[in-house]
């Protein structure tokens, strides 16, 4: 059900890339302007994380994914009427991002963690690639729709769809799903006499938390500079609208074996070897997305699509485990939210700013440079601040 979930609301989402080009043409808007709105989104997405773990904790998955579902609903019905870019800073920006924040990774993540022991690198890769497969869909969906309808009534018919599938979340059996494996999460809960009760709070004032927070971020800014103007770029480069949206969404769909890859392969030789690979193929991917400017042609838009599309969200899981074997508890969910917060601040930074620099530059160039620079900065982190994570979670290579 949570993998479901995610493939819905991200995949929803993260379409905004497709809707771009026909919002700037409606509201002659600079790419900064549009681009703004999605930064709000994924800001508003990261501040609203901690506040729901909290809610998770307290009151369980139903209250936070109903939240969610009616946060949607709203976003996708008044962002098909807005008449104002203001309106949908508000619609896309502040409701889609709560919304986003209570339907994803933070309730998932600590619900997943609650079912499985040894395997559970490999459950939070499929937990991960339900974005990608979500992505798959709604990007050539979000495009057809646009074509055959127009922007303002897609839109609607996201809000209509959603609206009508909100009776049947609320007959999920929630509470024995939240209850967790009776022997794997009894496992998991630290005793109390002799290891510290993990929150937020408390998680706040530990270096592994600021170590996975950094990674989270600059993560975060080195995919979002490149994922939201991807479109844009092909097709001004001179791939058709279609063809752009449809590589966008293989891309991915190629995320799913990538964070599938990343969980599996993290079992055996280590979170921080699989996440330099990782990093890498990402950095190699924007060289060649930077090199269709040139060389419009289908080989090198596939080299793309495999290194950047396979390794995008690959670092998920691998995080999102460490986070699950240091911060084991019954406050994990409020820790995860802590820990969306930075993702949100690195896609708002990485979206924002690659948009501010194309409108500055006139291209896209100075925006490729900071997506591999967040990539090359993880490396460096997964590297100085990931060993004491393992380390101190109990890991043994």
């Amino acid at each position: 059900m949570c993998t479901l979930i995610n493939l819905v609301c991200r995949g929803i989402g993260d379409s905004f890339a497709v809707f771009l080009l026909p919002l700037s043409r409606d509201f002659q808007a600079e790419r900064a302007t549009l681009t703004g709105i999605y930064s709000v989104y994924m800001l508003t997405h990261g501040l609203a994380s901690p506040a729901i773990g909290t809610l998770f904790d307290r009151l369980g998955p139903r209250a936070v994914y109903c939240t969610g579902f009616i946060c949607f609903v709203a976003a996708y019905l008044l962002a098909g009427a807005a008449e104002s870019l203001w309106h949908l800073y508000v619609a896309l920006g502040l409701l889609a991002g709560v919304g986003t924040a209570a339907l994803g990774m933070v309730p998932s993540s600590a619900l997943v963690s609650r079912w499985f022991g040894k395997r559970l690198p490999r459950a939070m890769g499929v937990l991960y690639a339900a974005l990608g497969v979500g992505l798959l869909m709604m990007a050539p969906t979000s495009q057809w729709l646009i074509d055959a309808f127009g922007w303002r009534n897609a839109y609607h018919i996201f809000g209509v769809a959603l609206l009508v599938a909100l009776p049947l979340l609320l007959l999920v059996p929630w509470q024995r799903i939240a209850a967790g494996h009776p022997e794997k999460w009894a496992a998991r809960q630290p005793q109390r006499t002799r290891e510290r009760v993990w929150n937020l709070r408390r998680a706040l004032r530990a270096p592994a938390f600021w170590g996975l927070f950094g990674i989270f971020f600059v993560t975060a800014v080195g995919t979002f500079a490149i994922n939201v103007q991807a479109v844009a770029y092909l097709v001004e480069v001179g791939f058709s609208a279609l063809e752009a949206a449809s590589v966008y969404g293989v891309a991915g769909v190629l995320s799913v074996f990538g964070m599938l890859g990343a969980g599996l392969f993290s079992e055996r030789y280590g979170e921080r070897r699989v996440a330099t690979i990782s990093y890498s193929c990402s950095i190699l991917g924007i060289c060649a997305l930077a090199l269709l400017q040139w060389h419009p042609v289908y080989p090198v838009l596939f080299a793309f699509v495999v290194l950047f599309g396979a390794m995008q969200g690959s670092r998920g899981p691998l995080i999102a485990t460490l986070v699950a074997r240091w911060f084991a508890g019954a406050g994990i969910g409020s820790i995860y939210g802590g820990l969306a917060l930075a993702m949100g601040l690195g896609a708002a930074v990485g979206s924002w700013g690659a948009g501010l620099l194309h409108d500055l530059t006139g291209g896209y160039g100075a925006g490729f440079v900071v997506g591999a620079l967040g990539s090359a900065v993880g490396i460096i982190l997964f590297w100085t601040m990931g060993k004491n994570v393992e380390h101190d979670g109990g890991t043994r290579r």
